[in-house]
């Protein structure tokens, strides 16, 4: 296991920690590219970690209605509406029934998905009923060929990173935040003062103070699930696999080969985030695919740990110390001799 500069061995939080024997470290992998914007993942953590609920409003942002993550909302999916079209990519991502390149419009994806997906009633013990109204219209089919087709969502899950090097840990005078034998990291809210420091210190905005208490809170990766062997809620309720939970390393290698098939479908723009050990935070405890540039989801481009150069600002501080000492005992002593 390689070395890191300043916080010892790579990728092993848990162990720098003073853990000796400790279980694999485990995160989140989420591929972004099967994200359906449902929310399962919100209401399950908020429901299981009995995060409070931060009001309806859709912020005129797609039906994004949390905006961010915060201290009451500890997931939050993200709605990109993009103006370009679809192509033949989406489609082939569902498994849907696709067109020549290039030529696959929105119109065509519903129309498809309603036509596979059409039972009449007839399974379920009821007859189709006639309401009087046209058959299903294909969006363009009432405005013009060209409305609503050149666009397409984004949609991804968003969470707290669990970085290797976290900032937040780092700056906690009270020693509120603490790693998990699992390599995650969690607050401890009866130790919390909210003095805030966290905020600042963490490179992804993640982490806030609840506006009734000004404790911090964030997410816990469902600690006291992993505790008893069980997935973070989240993952549990995704019904799309977008959100998977796991080893680490063994997500790394899955996500690769997804990133391999989807160039193989020609969807060229697909990349992984948060992955590399080798970045400013030491890789995530949870990484994304994305399919678009990390700015585009909210996402900081080269995330760096604000407490990255701590240590040698300690070294250089405390030489210049001892320079300073030495030039005082050295004029205390000539002025002795005199």
């Amino acid at each position: 296991m390689s070395e890191n500069s300043f916080y010892g061995p790579l990728d092993d939080p848990a162990g720098n920690a003073g853990y000796g024997e400790h279980p694999p470290r485990v995160g989140f992998f989420t591929d972004t590219s099967v994200c359906i914007g449902c929310k399962a993942c919100e209401v399950a953590c908020k429901e299981w970690n009995l995060v409070p609920e931060d009001g309806f409003n859709l912020l005129g942002m797609s039906f994004d209605n949390t905006g961010m993550l915060g201290a009451d909302s500890w997931r939050h999916v993200a709605f990109v509406e993009q103006s370009r079209p679809l192509g033949g990519q989406d489609p082939g991502l569902a498994g849907l029934p696709t067109r020549p390149s290039g030529s696959q419009t929105l119109a065509d994806t519903v129309a498809s998905a309603i036509e596979l997906a059409e039972r009449g009633g007839g399974e379920l013990g009821t007859a189709p009923v006639d309401l009087g109204v046209p058959k299903f219209e294909r969006p363009g089919d009432a405005t013009g060929a060209e409305a609503r087709q050149d666009f397409r969502w984004l949609m991804s899950s968003d969470v707290c990173k669990h970085c290797t090097h976290a900032g937040c840990l780092d700056v906690c005078p009270t020693g509120a935040l603490f790693r998990t034998e699992f390599g995650t990291v969690v607050v401890q809210q009866d130790i919390c003062n909210g003095c805030g420091y966290c905020v600042s210190g963490c490179p992804y905005g993640v982490i806030d103070r609840r506006e009734d208490d000004g404790r911090a809170w964030k997410c816990t990766l469902c600690y006291d699930r992993l505790k008893d062997g069980l997935e973070p809620a989240c993952a549990k309720a995704c019904p799309t696999d977008s959100i998977q939970f796991g080893p680490l390393d063994e997500l790394r290698e899955r996500a690769a080969r997804r990133v391999e098939q989807l160039h193989e479908r020609g969807v060229p723009e697909a990349r992984l985030y948060g992955h590399d050990p080798d970045d400013g935070v030491g890789g995530d405890g949870a990484f994304f695919l994305l399919l678009d540039e990390p700015e585009v989801y909210g996402l900081p481009p080269d995330p760096v740990v604000p407490t990255r150069d701590a240590p040698s600002m300690w070294k250089y501080a405390g030489m210049a110390a001892s320079v300073f000492v030495g030039a005082v005992v050295s004029a205390f002593l000539g002025r002795g001799k005199r």
